[in-house]
């Protein structure tokens, strides 16, 4: 245990390290209010005993920079050492960032008591940061649980929908476009009837790992929109740019290369709906993602294994 001990008389300074010696911690000295900062900054003590008297500032201003270079979460025990008790003193001391109060003359055995008691604050302390640190990991864990579709990975409807709802509104705000891509595994039916329910989980999953692989940016969302059907969200995005994307997705698909025999095609092939709209202060994001739903269902009657756009607005 490293001890700060900042005291201007230097015959108490060396009595408080002895006392702090006996006790079997580390002094650090200090003789004035820049010193025991210098130190502080250095050293980062367990515990800093300041006294109120100091030739170049006071206790109270040393309290209150060590707590201003302290990081978020950091908390270092200060105990004041005053000549007299003052309770104007003590009051302003526990203000600046103090946790307790010694009169001088210091006693060994109060100073001793003191410190232990600071160190078991001090542990109390970090039990209870572990847990909340252990606790918040596990919040996160629940909520990426929450968002996420336990087969493949990717985000769930209901983490679209929040998604969805939020990029509409910072697109209104800034005016941009957004669009949205519904994609559709061909004949996926028949497929399962073909190979299997199991074959089909991991048919899903090898897509959904597809379309994510090329929807790069950290904003873009690629949601299981249900059964075979994924939906992806491309904030600031023309249907120009949404058309690139969905191409490239749909012969992504192609060169997996997944046989389907039972499909015209002969292998696994996705259909995609497009739409792009700048969002106005009266329409909601539910005519975006029907205007691609009905690109998607031209892109089905045409023939499947092709991307179909919606008319830009």
């Amino acid at each position: 245990m490293k001890i700060l001990v900042v005291e201007d008389s230097r015959s108490s300074l060396a009595t408080l390290t002895k006392y702090v010696e006996h006790f079997g911690a580390t002094a650090i000295p200090a003789e004035n209010g820049e010193m025991a900062l210098d130190l502080f900054s250095h050293n980062r003590p367990d515990l800093v005993l300041l006294n109120i008297a100091l030739p170049d500032t006071d206790g109270f201003a040393v309290a209150q920079r060590i707590r201003a270079m302290e990081k978020p979460g950091d908390w270092t025990p200060i105990i004041f050492l005053a000549s007299l008790g003052l309770d104007a003193d003590i009051e302003q001391g526990i203000a600046a960032g103090g946790d307790d109060y010694l009169p001088k003359p210091v006693s060994e055995i109060v100073l001793g008591a003191k410190i232990r008691t600071m160190q078991r604050i001090v542990l109390m302390r970090a039990s209870l940061l572990a847990v909340t640190r252990k606790l918040d990991a596990a919040n996160q864990e629940l909520i990426r649980i929450s968002s996420s579709d336990g087969l493949t990975g990717v985000a769930n409807r209901r983490y679209f929908d929040e998604a969805i709802s939020v990029e509409w509104r910072r697109a209104r705000r800034h005016s941009n476009s957004i669009a949205v891509l519904m994609c559709d595994i061909d004949h996926f039916k028949l497929f399962n009837d073909a190979y299997g329910h199991q074959a089909g989980d991991e048919c899903l999953r090898k897509v959904a790992a597809a379309i994510s692989r090329h929807t790069e940016r950290p904003s873009d969302t690629v949601a299981r929109f249900g059964g075979e059907e994924f939906a992806v969200i491309l904030p600031e995005t023309s249907i120009a740019g949404a058309l690139m994307v969905a191409e490239k997705i749909r012969h992504a698909i192609r060169e997996l290369n997944i046989v389907h025999a039972t499909s015209p095609t002969g292998q696994v092939a996705l259909s995609i709906g497009i739409a792009s709209a700048a969002p106005g202060f009266d329409n909601p994001p539910d005519d975006l993602i029907l205007a691609a739903d009905k690109a998607l269902y031209r892109a089905k009657q045409e023939g499947r294994d092709r991307v179909c756009r919606a008319d830009a607005t």
